[in-house]
Parts: structure tokens; sequence; C-alpha cells
């Protein structure tokens, strides 16, 4: 029974969708968190673990490269024309959908909300309490996202 747990952990660990899926996120991340070197947005060491571990948002996008990397690698393994491949289009199409539309338009309206309520805040001279603003992504970042996951999938489904 334990050798046996321990076979179904070393193929889990050492399976091409999984290793692709985490070689994709740490890959995006470490990409943001170079880009943010580059740029000068990042500033501080809890600003480079955030964006290193954390934060969403940003070039490239995480949440694209691993469904895409996750696709690409079912597409290797079990073939275009099965139901974990389509099943695995679908369930990308929403993270994509969601990380682009959802809550780019949510974080968008909260900056808003902090924007207005910090001005009508020091009108009135009340206390105010900004809400979290989320950050989705631009369709560019969401396509550099698209592109490394589908060749980290591809590299780990053939190499």
């Amino acid at each position: 029974m334990e050798k046996e747990l321990t076979r179904q952990l070393y193929n889990f660990l050492y399976n091409p969708l999984f290793l692709s899926a985490l070689a994709s996120w740490m890959i995006s991340q470490l990409l943001k968190v170079i880009i943010g070197l580059i740029f000068h947005s990042v500033t501080s060491t809890k600003q480079f673990l955030e964006l290193l571990f954390w934060r969403t948002g940003g070039m490239p996008s995480s949440h694209s490269a691993l469904v895409s990397s996750v696709t690409t690698a079912i597409a290797f393994k079990n073939g275009i024309a099965s139901d974990l491949f389509v099943f695995s289009c679908c369930f990308a199409l929403v993270v994509i959908r969601d990380s682009m539309g959802v809550r780019r338009s949510s974080g968008q309206q909260a900056k808003a909300l902090n924007d207005l309520g910090s001005r009508v805040a020091d009108k009135l001279k009340v206390q105010f309490k900004p809400v979290k603003e989320i950050q989705g992504h631009k369709p560019i970042e969401v396509f550099a996202g698209l592109l490394l996951g589908f060749f980290i999938g591809v590299a780990f489904s053939t190499l």
C-alpha cells in the first residue's frame, strides 16, 4: 500500500501536465519580477516577494500561461479529439476571460471608487478605507502568457 502511494506521488510529481503547469506559473511570475525591476516598478523587497509569489496582473499573465501549458500538454498526451482536451479548452477560456474581463473591470471600478472616496474624504475631513483593487490583465499580457504557456507545454510534452 505504501509503495503504491509512493509510486503514485512520484508519477504525479513527474507528470508532464503538472510540470508544465508549475513551470509556466513560476516562469511567468519570474518574468513579471524581471520586467518590474527593469521598469523600476518594484522598489522594495516586499513588492519583489509579493510579485514573485502572489500578486496578480502584469506581463505576462500567469493565469494564461498556466492554462495554456496544461491544455497544450493534454493535447499532446490525449489528443485534440479527447474529452479532456475539450474540457481544458473550455476551462482555459473561462480563466482567460475572467482574468482579462471580469477582474480587470472590477479592478478599474475599485480604483475609481477609491479615487472618489479619497477626494470626498479630503473635502469632508472624514476617514476613508479604500477597497482592494484587483488587477486584471490587458490583452497583450494575456497573449504573452498564452504563448509562454504553449511553448512550455510543448517542451514538457516532447522533451
